[in-house]
């Protein structure tokens, strides 16, 4: 059984690395599997690039364009939608031919259009898609942020200047879609049991397959080391308590900055013990435009690519904090966990499915930072440490090892498949 994985992007973003770690997962686990991408950074020869780069960058700059018309040149909420009106036909590619199914991931900016996944669907190929955010079962957003209109039919998208009154952009994508699925059925595969609850709930998936599958991770590179040493790796002090908060770009309004910088600020009035040793680590883009609004010394990290560094960075915290207000699985925490970090978020999303509260770590009342800063005081100066390591190790193995992942997937292949047999 081959496997054509296809992803925007080899490793930027938490859905590059889960598709890239499932990629791994699949080969390693007895299941053929390359991912297309359209824009490769390693040398990976599981991974194939898009012919003509250029082009997949045309169809970016030019499905941003115009939407930035409908945002009357606006920037705001510019990488927040995707209409997928510009992208390159894969159908015609070898890969494409040589795979038995095609399992979609995150496909936007450029990527394909849903012309072009039209096309994969008419092609008769078994079809799985995996969702990592709600975008497969919206018009153009990727997170609701409270709207529910995919329930019934996206119009007058909040996102939009005026409801996008003009145009109405998100009603015609809407159609566009429907259009679309109407080409050929779609197994989806959401990342959390949550969003595929949400999935369940949009009148644009209705018919087609649902289930859920979490992200895989290796433990074999992200897991325990010694916290001395991890610390000097990461350029880190070797003593003290080290919180630690990690974001692709630490000033995303939807990763909760506002929320951290509040709670560490009543983390020193409830414990101000703390303030004489502890630190907070900021992983991530922009780490240095924030740095002077915490409560506690900070260590800004900013952007790290090296694997090996990062597993160093998790392995020097004593405590991992994640204040999202809309996300799905994070690979984030997992990585944390896999290293045996405990840790605090809030209860939004397939959060609370990963954090088992005061079992592995805490899960705070959504937008709360009085409790988000009882969480992290509870780990860091009341619980047993070594048996919340423990239990976040154990649900690691459980749920998130190459292997259960692989194997669940591999189980969804076959039962496509199948079903695209019997429909001939």
């Amino acid at each position: 059984m081959k496997i054509l994985i296809v992803n925007t992007s080899e490793k930027t973003g938490g859905a590059a690395v889960a598709a890239g770690r499932l990629t791994e997962a699949l080969n390693n686990n007895g299941v053929k599997a390359k991912m297309l991408v359209g824009s490769k950074q390693t040398d990976d020869i599981s991974v194939v690039e898009l012919p003509c780069r250029w082009r997949h960058k045309w169809h970016f700059l030019w499905e941003r364009l115009r939407l930035f018309v409908h945002l009357h040149f606006r920037r705001d909420h510019l990488f927040e939608i995707d209409m997928a009106c510009s992208g390159t036909d894969i159908t015609r590619l070898r890969e494409f031919r040589e795979a038995d199914v095609i399992h979609l991931h995150w496909i936007n900016q450029g990527m394909l259009s849903l012309a072009g996944i039209r096309k994969i669907l008419a092609s008769g190929k078994p079809v799985v898609w995996t969702m990592h955010d709600l975008w497969p079962a919206t018009a153009l957003c990727h997170y609701a942020r409270g709207c529910y209109r995919y329930k019934s039919h996206c119009d007058h998208c909040p996102l939009l200047p005026g409801g996008g009154a003009s145009s109405d952009l998100s009603s015609i994508v809407w159609a566009r879609k429907t259009r679309m699925l109407q080409a050929g059925n779609v197994f989806f595969v959401a990342c959390s049991r949550w969003l595929e609850g949400e999935a369940r709930k949009s009148a644009l998936l209705k018919g087609h397959l649902i289930s859920s599958v979490p992200n895989a991770i290796d433990t074999r590179v992200f897991r325990p080391a010694d916290k001395a040493a991890a610390r000097r790796q990461a350029n880190l002090p070797v003593e003290g308590r080290i919180i630690l908060f990690v974001s692709q770009r630490v000033t995303d309004e939807r990763k909760g900055i506002g929320y951290l910088i509040q709670s560490v600020e009543r983390l020193v009035e409830m414990h101000p013990e703390l303030k004489a040793d502890t630190s907070i680590a900021i992983l991530g883009g922009h780490a240095d435009e924030v740095a002077s609004r915490l409560a506690l010394p900070v260590h800004a990290l900013g952007y790290l690519s090296d694997e090996q560094t990062i597993v160093s960075v998790y392995n020097s915290a004593d405590v991992f904090v994640t204040p999202s207000l809309e996300d799905n699985l994070p690979n984030t925490i997992m990585e944390a966990m896999a290293c045996g970090v405990p840790c605090v978020g809030f209860r939004v999303g397939g959060i609370p499915e990963m954090i088992d509260h005061q079992k592995n770590g805490y899960v705070a009342e959504l937008r709360n930072s009085d409790d988000l800063a009882r969480g992290m005081g509870w780990v860091l100066c009341q619980a047993d440490r070594s048996e919340l390591s423990h239990s976040a190790l154990r649900k690691v193995v459980q749920s998130y090892s190459q292997t259960s992942v692989a194997l669940r997937y591999s189980e969804i292949y076959q039962q496509t498949i199948a079903q695209k047999h019997f429909n001939l």
